[in-house]
Formats: C-alpha cells, sequence, structure tokens
C-alpha cells in the first residue's frame, strides 16, 4: 500500500513484504499455526521497535482532523495481502500519525502506560478469544476474575465486604453503580421504568461541581436525565462542601423530590481533588442514600499504605471504581469496580433467557453479564493477573511513589518562579499551573487581566506541544485556563518532567517577548 515509511521508530528489517505471501492465503480455514508463528515473531519484533523509539518521535502527530483519510483506500482489498505489506504500512502510516501515549513525554489528560507484562496479557486475551459472558463459556476467565479482584480489593486496603467486576471504563462502572443506586431506591426500575410513572417522583443524584461528566452521561443513560443531576459546590481546595450536599439533599425532599444516591470523588478529573469521603458517607448513611465513590485516577495511590489518608472513610462506600488502564499499567481497557451490595447490581441488570441458563451442574454459578448492561465481555482478568505477578505490589508501590515525588518537585518549582502559580492542591502526580508573569501581579483581580492570561496561557500551551518533545493538556478551574501536566507513565524519567518544566518557562519567555 506504501512506498515509504517512517524510519524514526523501526529498524528498516522489520519484514520482508514477501513474508506469508499471500498467495499462500487458501481454502477456507485460518493462518496455521506455523505461519502465525512467524508472522508473530515478525509483529512482536515490530512492536519491540516502536517501544524501543518511541522518544524519537513527536508526542502528537503534526496532521489536521480529516487529514488522514486520504491516505488509505476507499474499500477493502479483494486480493489477500501479506502480513509483511501491513506491517509495513503500520509503521509508514499508522505509527507516525498517532498520538503515542507510551511516549515518556506524554503528560496529557491521565498519562498512562500499556507495560509490557499487560501487553503479553493482552496477547493472550486475543489469543484465547474466550467471550467471559457465562462461567461455562470460559471458566477460568470467571474464577480468576474473582481472584483479581480480591487481590486487587486487599491491594487496596479495602474491607472483605466487597465484591466486584472487571469492566470496560470507568463511565460504565459508574453507570452500573447508579443503575444499582436507582434499584436500591425502591422504584423497581428493572421491571417497571420511570417513564410515564406518576408514583416515581424526580429522582436526585448529587456530585460535586468537579465531578467527572461520565456521571452526567450515566443519568442520561439510566433515564433521570441531566437535570436530575444537582452539582454540589467545592471549597477552596475544590472539594465537595458536605454543608451544601446536607442542603440540597434537605431542600429536595422538602420539595416532593427522592434523593437517590451520592458520587464522591477521591482524584477529580481536573485538579484531582479530593472530596471528604467520611462526611459525605456521614450524611449518605443518615439519609439511606447509595454512595459511590469515584477514584478512577486517584484510587491505584491507597496501594501505598502511607497514602490512605486521603481514602478515610471509602470503606463505607456501596460502589468504587478504580481503573487500572489509568496508574496501575495495565493495557487500556480495564475498569475496577467494587461493591458491598452486589446482589443489588444483580437485581438490577440481571436477565437470563432460557438459552444462556446453565442446567448441568449441580454448584451454582457465577455469570458477571448479570451484573452489567452488557452480555459479550472480555477477558480483562488475565492482563490484570500479568500486570500484578510481574510487578509485585512492592513494585507497583515504588512507581507510584516515585511519580508522586517527581509531581511534588514540579509544584515546588511553579511555586517558586514569580511567574507561575499553582491553581489547585498536588495530592497525587498531576500538577494544574498557570502563567503569570509578575508584571501582571497588580491587576491580578481585573476581569480583562484574566482574559489576557487565559488567552496567554493557551498560546503556551500549544507552543509547548508544537516542540513534539511533551504532550500537555488544559482544563478550567474556577474558571481559569489551567495546563495540566499528568505523570503517571511507566516510560517517564525524572530528566522527562525536568524538560517539560523547562520548556514551559522557555516558551513562556518567548510569548513575552
Amino acid at each position: 500500500m506504501s512506498e515509504s515509511r517512517d524510519d524514526s521508530l523501526h529498524n528498516d528489517d522489520i519484514l520482508p513484504l514477501d513474508v506469508l505471501d499471500p498467495q499462500q492465503v487458501s481454502g477456507v480455514g485460518d493462518m496455521d499455526p506455523e505461519r502465525f508463528r512467524e508472522a508473530a515473531h515478525a509483529t512482536v519484533d515490530a512492536m519491540a521497535d516502536y517501544l524501543a523509539n518511541v522518544r524519537s518521535a513527536p508526542v502528537f502527530p503534526a496532521v489536521e482532523p480529516g487529514s488522514l483519510r486520504g491516505l488509505f483506500p476507499t474499500s477493502a482489498p479483494e486480493a489477500p495481502e501479506s502480513v509483511g505489506a501491513m506491517l509495513a504500512d503500520v509503521a509508514a502510516l499508522v505509527e507516525p500519525n498517532t498520538t503515542h501515549w507510551q511516549h515518556p513525554g506524554f503528560f496529557a489528560y491521565f498519562s498512562t502506560t500499556a507495560s509490557g507484562p499487560g501487553i503479553l496479557g493482552e496477547m493472550f486475551v486475543a489469543t484465547l478469544g474466550a467471550n467471559a459472558m457465562l462461567w461455562r463459556t470460559s471458566p477460568v476467565a470467571t474464577e480468576l476474575e474473582v481472584v483479581v479482584v480480591d487481590w486487587l480489593r486487599q491491594a487496596l486496603g479495602l474491607p472483605a465486604v466487597f465484591g466486584g467486576l472487571v469492566t470496560d471504563t470507568a463511565s460504565t462502572s459508574s453507570l452500573i453503580a447508579l443503575g444499582a443506586a436507582r434499584e436500591a431506591a425502591g422504584v423497581d426500575a428493572a421491571a417497571e421504568g420511570i417513564g410515564g410513572r406518576p408514583d416515581v417522583p424526580r429522582l436526585r443524584v448529587y456530585a460535586s461541581t468537579e465531578a467527572h461528566s461520565s456521571i452526567d452521561k450515566a443519568a442520561m443513560t439510566l433515564g433521570l436525565g441531566r437535570a436530575s443531576l444537582v452539582h454540589v459546590g467545592t471549597d477552596d481546595a475544590l472539594a465537595m462542601d458536605p454543608d451544601e450536599l446536607a442542603a440540597a439533599i434537605d431542600a429536595d425532599v422538602a420539595a416532593g423530590l427522592r434523593p437517590m444516591a451520592i458520587v464522591a470523588t477521591i482524584g477529580t478529573t481536573s485538579s484531582t481533588a479530593i472530596d471528604p469521603v467520611a462526611a459525605i458517607a456521614d450524611i449518605a448513611e443518615a439519609r439511606g442514600l447509595w454512595l459511590h465513590v469515584d477514584a478512577a485516577y486517584g484510587g491505584a495511590a491507597a496501594i501505598v499504605p502511607d497514602r490512605r489518608g486521603p481514602f478515610t472513610g471509602w470503606e463505607r462506600a456501596d460502589s468504587i471504581v478504580m481503573n487500572p488502564h489509568k496508574w496501575l499499567f495495565t493495557p487500556f481497557d480495564a475498569s475496577l469496580l467494587l461493591s458491598r451490595r452486589m446482589p443489588v447490581i444483580r437485581d438490577a441488570f440481571s436477565l437470563v433467557p432460557e438459552y444462556l441458563r446453565t442446567l448441568d451442574r449441580a454448584a451454582p454459578v457465577l455469570d458477571f453479564n448479570e451484573y452489567t448492561p452488557t452480555l459479550g465481555r472480555r477477558f480483562r482478568a488475565l492482563k490484570l493477573w500479568f500486570v500484578l505477578r510481574y510487578f509485585g505490589l512492592e513494585g507497583i508501590r515504588r512507581r507510584i511513589e516515585a511519580h508522586c515525588a517527581w509531581a511534588t518537585w514540579l509544584a515546588d518549582q511553579v511555586e517558586s518562579d514569580p511567574d507561575f502559580e499553582l491553581l489547585a492542591p498536588v495530592p497525587f502526580s498531576t500538577v494544574c499551573l498557570r502563567y503569570r508573569p509578575r508584571s501582571l501581579a497588580d491587576r491580578a483581580d481585573d476581569p480583562a487581566t484574566h482574559a489576557d492570561l487565559d488567552a496567554m496561557n493557551e498560546r503556551l500551551l500549544h507552543a509547548v506541544n508544537a516542540t513534539g518533545e511533551v504532550f500537555l493538556s488544559h482544563t478550567r478551574l474556577r474558571g481559569r485556563f489551567a495546563i495540566r501536566v499528568a505523570i503517571g507513565s511507566l516510560h517517564t524519567e525524572e530528566r522527562d518532567v525536568r524538560r517539560a518544566w523547562e520548556l514551559v518557562r522557555t516558551e513562556a519567555a518567548r510569548l513575552e517577548s
């Protein structure tokens, strides 16, 4: 397909283009095992070359939306093509035009890593091809998931009353949790629905103004609507205000509405703020509401016992989400949903037609599809098993501690520079900063100054990212444009964090001049 390729990521000898000649493809079967072996070796070599050389590539490609489609044929090939040709096109067309999440300079969103052992586990997941929807469709997939979930539950310091499962993303995990909360509210939504029922008042869910948008989407998907989600204000640290929460709930009850659930966050997406979970748990328990804790990013820090202070009270939650594909070095996707009320989750989503019943086993079976909106499920526990065994909890703790230490160093640099300011505390490994030249310090309260600073910081972000050495993202905190530096990749080293700060300062000075 392609006559050229980018050698910055690969060696020239990844695979002769005639390996696995398409003329060898015949009959109606699959690639035979020996041909698969040859192709797999070549593919793994290409994968290893990519990981070895990714630092040399720009983190974000110099492309514009819609510019890549024309590089590919407009229809699928009629005749077979060789694996060598496919790998050559991956090198020439895919790798140069992707955002390199594996790059050591990737600090955007929540930096993450598809670790080596996780990739190996993912390869085996694909090889087995198991649909883990039922126990009988892959007994080990179900039972290893129970094992791995409990390993993680113990590692996080949570009590044995929590069970759980592995989903794809926190959006799905939170959707499931709020679906269970809706069922626990006593409206029999799974059987009767909630639309057009005069006996069901408007249900209410409460989350801070800093909560992730997946909570809004869950409300939309569950038929509650965004109008049912109450966004509670935050304090100076961007954490939910429990007094405002209690007042909002009481006001809704007085108005004839039915509070259903509270979502507390440990590590918000914008600033990694930490809601006061213990105080929120008191409110939830006093009013009989489901408490869901979103720790999708921050939850991994609880694997370090000395870092569990901010998690006080989360053991009282009805459900918790933590994403191993964020800060636990597992390839996307893998989200851990824990709950002390697994039977309620089952009541919310269980539907067993005759063709899915297990009739030939005397012992009860666990079918995880009864706990989710979907039937099909990937064997995600296998790659988690690989990651946990390869690094060990001690190795994971050491890496999390390093990321937090580098973030603390960066925060110190920002605070000591009179031309910059921190816009949020740094409880984990994400730093939110803003360029604020000292020449504007005396006009800091002027709205026009804020607008100027927003525009200046947006230009600064683009300039830093345009270097190709690092990739940063942004958010808004208290209405102000903030640059986010999220440290969490296994490929990142201390020198990369230092270089990111150097680039920010250099490009800021260039803008000022």
